[in-house]
């Protein structure tokens, strides 16, 4: 059997099966179109067979290949963390629109996971002093060992949110939470079946978490720094709502590229800064 009818019996899509094949032998997508009349090892179309077999029963690629690219950027991850969606590249721009370039500004990112946002920020932002928390050992490995492959500096905490930090403040906090509701049905199909439910589930309501950043996060921001948090596409009210509720000003929400609610955020005051906003 020949690689190109390895991979068109497969039963996946093209896609996923040439990115499976790419895994077992090693070889890059144009290697695989200019050999695609070769024949196929019997190593090769079993170790093949194994892996296909994992993403017909639902296995998100990105956990059978131990990757998924992010801002441009390739990053391990394993059942440990939350696969990185594109969606939260959004989180990404703006906070690096909030971050001078040859500033050190101070930043922190609660629940890291993967260390995906925190990672790209210091990556794009040398010069900033970037810091990620995360409850999870193991997710912190797995962010460590990113940040060691894309050489950034980071660091990081094992703690529940700002349990780590006390007394310390930052010039921008951002987040992307566990903020789905606990009976959510979506819970339930495609990849967050496999996910970690402590990075997804925010309580009965999904806000549990985001209450829990948007009431502490001003003793640990500077007068005038941001906090910017990702959430579901139907919470966005209820997030502006919180933000305003708790002395933010300046609280609005960003849509991603399909043009759902994505990201909100505010930015923080001094207690006696308040009666400006009145």
């Amino acid at each position: 059997m020949t690689l190109g009818q390895l991979m068109a019996q497969s039963g996946l899509p093209p896609l996923e099966a040439r990115m499976l094949l790419e895994r077992v032998l090693t070889k890059t997508s144009a290697w695989l179109i200019a050999h695609a009349d070769e024949a196929a090892s019997a190593e090769a179309g079993q170790a093949f067979a194994a892996l296909a077999e994992r993403r017909r029963q639902g296995e998100p690629i990105a956990y059978i290949l131990g990757k998924r690219e992010f801002y441009g950027l390739d990053f391990q991850v394993t059942r440990a963390v939350l696969i990185p969606r594109p969606e939260t590249e959004l989180l990404v721009e703006l906070a690096l629109a909030r971050i001078p370039e040859k500033a050190a500004a101070r930043v922190l990112d609660l629940g890291t996971g993967s260390g995906a946002i925190a990672v790209t920020l210091a990556h794009e932002r040398p010069q900033a002093r970037v810091t990620a928390v995360d409850v999870d050992y193991a997710a912190l490995a797995v962010a460590r060992a990113n940040a060691s492959r894309h050489k950034a500096s980071v660091r990081f905490f094992c703690g529940d949110w700002f349990g780590a930090l006390s007394g310390e403040q930052f010039d921008l906090i951002v987040s992307n939470p566990p903020y789905v509701a606990a009976e959510d049905p979506h819970l339930a199909l495609g990849d967050v079946r496999f996910e970690p439910q402590r990075a997804l589930v925010g309580g009965a309501d999904g806000l549990d978490c985001i209450r829990a950043i948007v009431a502490t996060a001003r003793a640990h921001l500077h007068a005038g720094a941001w906090l910017l948090f990702e959430h579901g596409y139907d919470q966005a009210e209820a997030c502006r709502a919180l933000l305003e509720a708790h002395g933010y000003r300046a609280v609005q929400t960003w849509p991603d590229l399909a043009g759902i609610p994505r990201v909100s955020g505010g930015v923080a005051v001094q207690p006696d800064d308040r009666n400006d906003l009145k």
